[in-house]
């Protein structure tokens, strides 16, 4: 049995090391200098997770933050820097990539349509609102602060990412037809050299009105309800039959 075990466990370690070196090659796995990750609900709240090189975080928006490749994270530094009278601040972790450090912070915001008050999410317009039978959803990215940083290890191939978590089913994108991910997942991508230029991009999805969870939950809830009720109707036919046996076999025979 442990050798089995052993062997099951190398196989898998194996498999993904095999993987892990095919997505280098092959993109399967895409791994991004600067991504900005947001979970938006139907009522306009959101979290966003910003996942970054430090030398990325000061070239595209200005943060002032130690480019050493050998400092530590200043951690108050980045929570200083998201902090914002509309943004609240997370969890904040590290971690490290190709040399680079990497920061992710997670941040909460009470309405998607003032991020853009926000210093570290200035570059971008936003809009939510419902049209007809659909929320639409838009964002707009424009200039980066496109700061010099010297030579951080960049080789030309980085990619930015903005990727979209919407709660509903949805019914038109422009991200591109493989760009849709799980059925509620959407990713835009620019080089990492656009961006720093400022290359204009255009976010659009619209979406069905009735969440996804709620729907789940809805199904869960009918289902529930018709397996209650088969079990209600098989008891009581199960009752019914039995008095009916009952009732119809009489008073037993004198000797």
């Amino acid at each position: 049995m442990r050798t089995w075990r052993a062997a099951a466990i190398a196989a898998v370690a194996a498999a993904v090391m095999f993987l892990t070196a095919c997505g280098a090659a092959s993109g399967l796995f895409r791994q991004y200098e600067y991504e900005e990750e947001i979970y938006l609900s139907l009522d306009g709240t959101a979290t966003v997770y910003v996942n970054s090189s430090i030398a990325a975080l000061d070239a595209l928006r200005g943060a002032p933050l130690d480019l050493s490749s050998e400092a530590r994270v200043d951690r108050d530094a980045v929570r200083a820097f998201f902090s914002t009278p509309v943004t609240r601040v997370g969890r904040i972790a590290q971690s490290r990539r190709s040399g680079r450090r990497f920061v992710h912070v997670r941040v909460d915001v009470d309405d998607i349509q003032r991020l853009s008050e926000a210093g570290p999410f200035h570059w971008s317009s936003y809009s939510f609102r419902r049209e007809s039978n659909l929320f639409v959803y838009r964002q707009s990215v424009g200039g980066a602060a496109n700061k010099a940083v010297g030579n951080v290890g960049w080789n030309g191939r980085e990619t930015v990412a903005f990727r979209m978590h919407l709660p509903s089913k949805i019914t038109y994108h422009n991200a591109g037809a493989d760009n849709l991910k799980r059925g509620n997942i959407l990713v835009w991508e620019q080089s990492l050299a656009d961006r720093l230029r400022g290359e204009p991009l255009v976010l659009d999805a619209r979406m069905q009105t009735q969440s996804i969870l709620y729907r789940t939950i809805s199904l869960f809830g009918a289902s529930v309800l018709a397996v209650a009720a088969t079990f209600a109707f098989l008891i009581l036919m199960v009752l019914f039959v039995g008095r009916k046996r009952a009732g119809g076999a009489g008073p037993a025979p004198r000797a």
